[in-house]
């Protein structure tokens, strides 16, 4: 079904007169005369069988009507405005800007940045960490990292790691009287909570392990909080794949006990119109695998 859309011309000198509320000013900002500006509100009511405003003596009020289809098209011009601005500077910049949660960027991503700057010096990166969901249509942001089921209309979603949750501690309590060998040690150990003190409840489910105190140990709001906690040998902390590999790698945490699967991480970006290219031919990959070439990129579970 086509759309039914007023002409552009009567819709700018609507908008322009509701914000000025003045047939003059508008007529000032938009180049035009005051009579040219009348003609094209008057033309715009007759179309859509309202009046958005009253003249009164030295005065213009917009109605009710006026003022509730002011808001559906400014909005529409702010979308506008916003969409050409981030096609432009695409165009000219080569500003690649990406968000993320604040602990994948803390422990994961900016390990990557480094090599990522190094095969790709055109790019102007800009990292964004929010745990703010993302409106592509309003936001400058070309492609997001977020837990997900791959499952998100509208746009273009690449798999970047399958992701698993487990208990990390420093190598100092892996070692010495008391190390943890096996789930039921958890009984003994002072355990590192995030937002919560269940949130160990689903990983002691899948190890059978029972009786555990979970009053045990500190709740923190980040989970780069509770990693680093356990770095520095402060009690055991449950963490995902992607978070705790640059300390596992680095030999700051150790891992011993059973995995559980926590979901998958993806890259999020809009599908552009027409079929043309994704965020991601322009070089996402590397940000997502820190190395040159087209690697696989992905998102993030919940």
């Amino acid at each position: 079904m086509p759309r039914r859309l007023p002409p552009l011309n009567a819709l700018k000198a609507f908008e322009a007169a509701a914000r000025h509320e003045s047939f003059t000013r508008a007529a000032e900002e938009l180049c035009v005369t005051q009579g040219a500006v009348s003609h094209q509100v008057k033309a715009l009511e007759a179309e859509l069988g309202l009046k958005l405003f009253n003249r009164e003596r030295q005065r213009l009020a917009i109605t009710e009507a006026g003022r509730a289809y002011l808001v559906v098209v400014r909005d529409a011009f702010d979308r506008i405005s916003a969409g050409t601005e981030r096609l432009l500077q695409r165009q000219s910049g080569g500003v690649l800007t990406v968000s993320t949660s604040p602990n994948f960027a803390a422990k994961w991503l900016v390990h990557r940045l480094g090599r990522f700057a190094e095969v790709h010096p055109e790019v102007d990166l800009r990292v964004s960490a929010s745990l703010q969901h993302i409106d592509f249509a309003r936001e400058d942001i070309d492609l997001a990292i977020r837990h997900s089921d791959g499952n998100e209309a509208g746009l273009h979603v690449s798999r970047l790691c399958a992701e698993e949750l487990f208990p990390v501690c420093s190598p100092k309590l892996l070692q010495g009287r008391g190390p943890l060998r096996k789930p039921s040690d958890l009984n003994q150990a002072k355990l590192l909570h995030v937002n919560s003190r269940q949130d160990w409840n689903r990983w002691l489910d899948f190890a059978g392990v029972e009786n555990v105190d979970l009053s045990r140990g500190p709740v923190l709001n980040q989970a780069s909080m509770a990693i680093d906690a356990a770095v520095d040998a402060q009690g055991v902390a449950l963490a995902r794949t992607a978070l705790a590999a640059w300390d596992l790698i680095g030999g700051r945490l150790g891992l011993s006990l059973r995995r559980g699967d926590a979901g998958a991480l993806r890259v999020l970006d809009r599908v552009p119109e027409g079929g043309g290219e994704a965020a991601e031919d322009r070089g996402v990959q590397s940000v997502a695998a820190g190395r040159s070439g087209r690697g696989r990129a992905a998102t993030q579970a919940p």
